[in-house]
């Protein structure tokens, strides 16, 4: 036994929000996310290493759904993994027309695609600067 085992057993390992006896948002061992508590949330440092976990997850997502991922520079990746990010590498996956023309090289074919989807009804500032992105491989 040690301290890490014993505050296991006694917080629980959780690893979605749940409400702790006080009625407290809480996640993992025992941490207090709950707004209400001063004190409670995550450190920046978390929330940095949980969005590195996220982005490499999405990345071997879409190499493993898009062989030809790779292939593409940096910027033009980000714009797959930005959308991945949002939309779910499945969502992602039903830009059948942009996908296309992103793996034929025509980026400015998948950025007029990208923009004349429902997402970017949804979200047009994104959708905008992102097709940008995946027409000119420029970060924007």
């Amino acid at each position: 036994m040690n301290i890490v085992d014993q505050l296991k057993r006694d917080e629980g390992v959780r690893q979605v929000p749940y409400q702790d006896s006080l009625g407290l948002w809480t996640i993992g061992v025992g941490r207090l996310i709950d707004g209400r508590k001063t004190g409670a949330g995550l450190r920046m440092s978390e929330i940095e290493q949980m969005l590195a976990n996220d982005i490499a997850d999405r990345e071997q997502a879409l190499r493993l759904s898009l062989p030809w991922f790779d292939s593409l520079d940096e910027v033009r990746q980000a714009v797959l993994v930005n959308m991945a990010f949002q939309l779910g590498v499945v969502g992602l996956l039903q830009f059948k027309d942009t996908l296309t023309n992103v793996r034929e090289g025509n980026y400015a074919g998948a950025a007029a695609a990208m923009l004349l989807s429902k997402w970017r009804e949804q979200t047009p500032d994104r959708a905008k600067r992102l097709a940008t992105q995946m027409e000119t491989g420029v970060w924007q």
